[in-house]
Formats: structure tokens, C-alpha cells, sequence
């Protein structure tokens, strides 16, 4: 029980479990992290034992924090942050100010602290966590806006905020007041060290792997996971404290600006950050006694109290002062401050050199993490209901994305379209993309395998995306990309045939449907279509036993009809190759008019009627 090897392990295993089990009920996966910290703990089964890891811990979160900030500084678009700069330059300035003052009076007013420990936590708690934030945002899709700011607060502050912390950390323990009056150059200085290096390292990692072949296949993100730990040390060995920010500068160079492997290491630096974040949360919970939380008493709730409903809303207050912001989105700001991994492992780092000094911290961790804990729960089980409540919470699951503007494209659109979905088009050819908009269908012109294209067609609200380009490869491509950055688990990837190129068994692979129940000559209907010799008719399955797509529509059917979509229960969906068909489901289906004998004919010998 006491090997470190055994508490790091059972941490990682414990952070994802809890991790897991939070998307499953939909609730943040840090409420269910600081929970699993403590029933491990020492406090309850003492299984994970934090103490046995010894100088080796702080190293261990300093490694974790340089991968998530810079995946953090990864998301931080310069074109986003330009619309809400002046918020955003307040809140890490005026606002962080107001919050220090704010958090200082409270821990000297309600627990009684001596001046240079309740400054200390003032200038702790200026933070808002992104490691929960983030999470939260993509959980409750809220406005672009207010997003943008919420995620910018929180990634830039805590770059900002730790360092800020750590000199006035340096300021209490130095037996001169010489510390004091250079606190202000030391600060700024650990800044522009850490900003330079960070400017530095982030256009060199770019230039890297932006040259195609240079990092062999398949070493991208190790490669760049190890320039990121390279760079946090050595920019603090440079200046003290300050690689924190020079990992979140790196992330935002390397994040705006495009690279061959952009999309996987996106990819790959989320799936770090999730592990990470739950194996520091649940280490770093393991680590706090539950009778030093329960020693603040009521000046502890007291001090969370006022933190969250009074000062969170004077710092919105002064820091959206003429913004473009309304009166709804900074009440969402006001709402949402919750603290997260940095604060937590400022916070321990605190604790180790106050003992050092002979001086007991572990009532300033206890209180960090009372504040974590109340802010974590507040935002994460309230977030997305005072968004909602508020309006600013952006509508999900609703409308599909279809690449490609063709004849067929248009017809399975409109189809949609009846039943009050809403439909986008995305086509690189303009011509197409007139005639879309010619029928009143919503089209973009552009890459569809371009992020910026998908976001502005709202990939991470659509319940699905179809694939209908003549080009079958790349409607695979188009179903992985808008997995990747929509998170979108329905797709429909259309193929030209069963055997050859893009086969049923690959599209089966990604976890793909085919549309229109199998493969499809699109040019030879796109063409009948343009020539109006193909009528729309709704098909009702009559036979009691259910039956796959594909089996309903068989090879015998084609150049005969097109089954678009299916209506079972009132619920309208493409139909796929491998969707079931249910007695008196309504199947919405293009024929072709030029041969009603054959259709006729495999009608009479089909479980389907015209539906009346």
C-alpha cells in the first residue's frame, strides 16, 4: 500500500473511472474526481496514499499542468479572442484584482488569518480553472461569446495567476523586505520570460511539424508531448515558475496556426488532459484531511460564501463595463468562477515550502480546496440549467450537416426538411450551391473537411452528417472529421459500390451507416432527377416481422427507387443500410417514373403499400 508506484496507478485508474461514469449520468467528471479522491484516500479506504510519493508528487503536477495548459492555449482561437479582447484584458487584470482584495478581506474577516496567509489565499483563488471549465462548456454549448470569455479567463489566469501567487509565496518567506519592493519586476519578468520562450518554442514545435515528413509517421504527439515538457523546464530554469506560462503561449502559437498533424494532436493532447486531470484531482483530493475542512468551521463556508455572491459579481460588474455583453450573459459570467487543477496544485506546492519553514498550511490548502469543491458543484450542477434559464445555452441534437449539393443531396434535404429538421448543405461547387439556395435550402460554400467550415455549418450541435459526394473517399473522410471536431457518433458515409473502393465492411469499421439502404450510382440519379423523371412516393411497411434496410431494398431495386428516409413513431431519420424497419413505419422514396412496371412488379412482391 505504500509503494508510489501503486498509489500513481490506482489514481490513473480511479480518475478515469470516475471520469467514465460522469459522461454516462451527465454530470462534470470533477465532482465524481473529488469524491473518488477522498473514499480513497486516507480519510476512508486509504488506498491511495499521496504522502508516499514524496518530492516526486510536485513534479508529477508540474508535468500534468504544462500538458493541459498547452492543450488549453490549443483552443484559444486569436480571431475569438480579438471580439471579446477588452472583456477578457479586464478580467485578467481589474477582475484579478478585485477577486485578491476580495478573497484577502474574507479569510482575514471570517477565519481570523494573519494578513500574509489570507493574502496569500486571496491571490491563490484569482483563478478560475479551465480543467473545469472547458469540460463544462462543451457539456452545455453555451454562446460563442460568453465561451470564449469563460475559457480565455480561466486558461490565461492560471498562467498568470500561479505566477502572481508564487512570488507573493517568495514575498512571505523572504526575511528582507527587499522581495516586497521588487515583487512587481519579479512578476513581470517571469511573465515576459515565460511569453518569450513560449512565442519561441510554439513557432519552432509549428515549423516542425508543419514541414510534411520531417517527424516520422506516427511520432507527431510524443514528439511534440516531450518538446511541451522540454519547454516548461526549461523556461523554469531560466525563471522561476514562470514555464506555466510559457506552455500556454506555446499551445495558442501552435493552436493558430495549421500543421499536418493539427487534428491529431488535438486529438491526442484531449485524451492526455483527460487522464492527466483525473489522476492529479484524485491524488490531489487523496492529499487534504477532511478535519482540516471541518476545522474552518463557519468561517470557512463564510469566506466560499462571499467569494462566490459578492465578489465573482463585482469583478463582472467592473470588468464588462462597456462591453458589448448583455445583462443575461454577465449574469452567466457572475455565475460561473469554479476553480480547478492549477489553484489545487498551487495550493500543495504552498503547503510543502510553508513546512519547510516550519510553518502549518495545511488550513490555506483545506480552504483551496472547500472553495474547488462548493464552486466545481455549483457550476457543474447548476451551469447548464442557469444557461437554459437565461437563454445563452445553444440548442444540440438538432439538424443534420450534409456534404455535397447534388441533385440527390437536395431531394434527401427537402425530404428532411418536411419533418422540421434543419438541413445544411456544404459543397465546393458553386454552381451546386446556387442551385441550393435556388430551392431555398441553407448551403455554405466550401471545404467540408475544413474545421472552420464545420463549425460555421454547427457541427457540434447536429444530431448526424451525411456524406453525399460523388467522391466516396471523401465522404469517409468527411465521417471521421465531423467525429472529431463535433463529437457526432451518427454519420452516413454513400458509396458508389459494394465490392470495390469504400465497401460496406469499411464503413461498418467507423461505425457508419449507409444512406439509402446500399450502394448508388449518384450521377446516373442526380441526372434523372435533373430531367424529372423521378416522383416522390411514401412507402408503408405492412408485414408484422421488422426487417433490415438493406435487405428490404436489395440489389433488385436499384434504378428502380431510392429509399430517403423513415418515419417510425414520428420520428424522422435518413434511413440506413443496416437501420430496421418496423411494421407501419413510412418510408419517403424517389422512383424512378420511366420504369413504374418494374416498380409496380417488386412492389406487389415487397411487405410495402403506397402509403395513402
Amino acid at each position: 500500500m505504500n509503494d508510489p508506484a501503486f498509489t500513481i496507478a490506482l489514481a490513473l485508474a480511479t480518475g478515469m473511472i470516475a471520469q467514465s461514469a460522469a459522461r454516462h449520468i451527465k454530470i462534470p467528471g470533477i465532482v465524481l474526481l473529488l469524491a473518488g479522491g477522498v473514499l480513497t484516500g486516507p480519510d476512508a479506504l486509504n488506498l491511495i496514499r499521496p504522502e508516499t510519493l514524496g518530492a516526486a508528487l510536485p513534479i508529477l503536477v508540474g508535468f500534468a499542468v504544462a500538458v493541459i495548459l498547452f492543450e488549453g492555449g490549443m483552443n484559444l482561437r486569436f480571431n475569438r479572442l480579438k471580439k471579446e479582447g477588452g472583456t477578457i484584458r479586464k478580467l485578467i487584470s481589474v477582475g484579478a484584482l478585485i477577486t485578491a482584495v476580495g478573497g484577502s478581506f474574507s479569510a482575514k474577516l471570517f477565519l481570523g488569518w494573519d494578513w500574509s496567509t489570507s493574502i496569500l489565499f486571496g491571490l491563490l483563488v484569482i483563478v478560475t480553472g479551465p480543467t473545469v471549465i472547458t469540460p463544462l462548456l462543451r457539456r452545455i454549448k453555451l454562446r460563442q461569446s460568453v465561451a470564449t470569455v469563460l475559457e480565455a479567463e480561466g486558461i490565461l489566469l492560471d498562467a498568470i495567476g500561479a505566477v502572481i501567487a508564487v512570488v507573493a509565496l517568495e514575498v512571505v518567506l523572504s526575511p528582507s523586505g527587499l522581495t516586497f519592493l521588487a515583487s512587481p519586476f519579479l512578476i513581470l519578468g517571469r511573465i515576459l520570460v515565460g511569453g518569450l520562450i513560449g512565442i519561441i518554442g510554439g513557432l519552432a514545435m509549428a515549423r516542425l511539424l508543419g514541414i510534411r515528413n520531417l517527424v516520422p509517421e506516427g511520432l507527431e504527439n510524443v514528439f511534440t508531448l516531450s518538446l511541451v515538457f522540454a519547454l516548461f523546464q526549461i523556461s523554469n530554469v531560466l525563471s522561476h515558475e514562470s514555464g506555466i506560462v510559457a506552455v500556454t503561449i506555446a499551445g495558442m502559437v501552435v493552436g493558430n496556426r495549421e500543421t499536418v498533424v493539427k487534428r491529431e494532436l488535438m486529438e491526442f493532447k484531449e485524451q492526455m488532459t483527460v487522464m492527466l486531470i483525473g489522476m492529479l484531482f484524485v491524488l490531489l483530493a487523496a492529499d487534504v484531511r477532511l478535519t482540516d475542512v471541518l476545522a474552518l468551521g463557519k468561517g470557512g463556508l463564510f469566506t466560499v460564501l462571499t467569494l462566490v455572491f459578492v465578489v465573482r459579481p463585482i469583478n463582472i460588474i467592473f470588468s464588462t463595463m462597456n462591453s458589448d455583453l448583455t445583462a443575461k450573459q454577465k449574469i452567466l459570467l457572475a455565475w460561473m468562477a469554479p476553480r480547478g487543477i492549477v489553484v489545487a496544485a498551487v495550493a500543495s506546492y504552498f503547503v510543502l515550502e510553508l513546512e519547510k519553514h516550519g510553518i502549518d498550511g495545511s488550513q490555506l490548502r483545506a480552504m483551496v480546496f472547500l472553495l474547488i469543491a462548493v464552486t466545481v458543484l455549483s457550476a457543474g450542477l447548476t451551469g447548464g440549467f442557469v444557461a437554459n434559464l437565461l437563454g445563452l445555452k445553444r440548442q444540440s441534437e438538432k439538424g443534420w450537416i450534409i456534404l455535397g449539393a447534388n441533385a440527390v443531396a437536395r431531394e434527401l434535404a427537402k425530404s428532411l426538411k418536411l419533418g422540421n429538421e434543419e438541413v445544411v448543405l456544404i459543397d465546393e461547387n458553386p454552381s451546386l450551391c446556387r442551385m441550393a439556395e435556388k430551392e431555398k435550402l441553407k448551403v455554405i460554400y466550401g471545404n467540408g473537411l475544413e474545421e472552420s467550415i464545420l463549425l460555421r455549418a454547427g457541427v457540434d450541435l447536429r444530431k448526424g452528417a451525411i456524406g453525399i459526394s460523388e467522391n466516396e473517399e471523401v465522404n469517409m473522410l468527411f465521417a471521421k472529421r465531423v467525429k472529431e471536431v463535433g463529437k457526432i457518433s451518427r454519420t452516413y458515409i454513400t458509396i458508389k459500390r459494394e465490392d470495390e473502393g469504400v465497401t460496406v465492411n469499411m464503413v461498418n469499421e467507423v461505425g457508419g451507416k449507409i444512406p439509402f439502404a446500399r450502394s448508388l450510382d449518384l450521377e446516373k440519379w442526380s441526372l434523372w432527377i435533373r430531367k424529372a423523371q423521378v416522383d416522390k412516393i411514401e412507402l408503408s411497411f405492412d408485414a408484422e416481422d421488422q426487417a433490415m434496410a438493406e435487405n428490404a431494398f436489395s440489389k433488385d431495386t436499384e434504378g428502380l427507387i431510392i429509399p430517403l428516409t423513415s418515419v417510425h413513431e414520428k420520428s424522422l431519420i435518413p434511413l440506413g443500410h443496416n437501420s430496421i424497419i418496423r411494421k407501419n413505419d413510412k418510408i419517403g422514396c424517389l422512383v424512378n417514373n420511366q420504369k413504374m412496371d418494374l416498380f409496380n412488379a417488386w412492389l406487389q412482391q415487397s411487405p410495402f403499400s403506397i402509403s395513402q
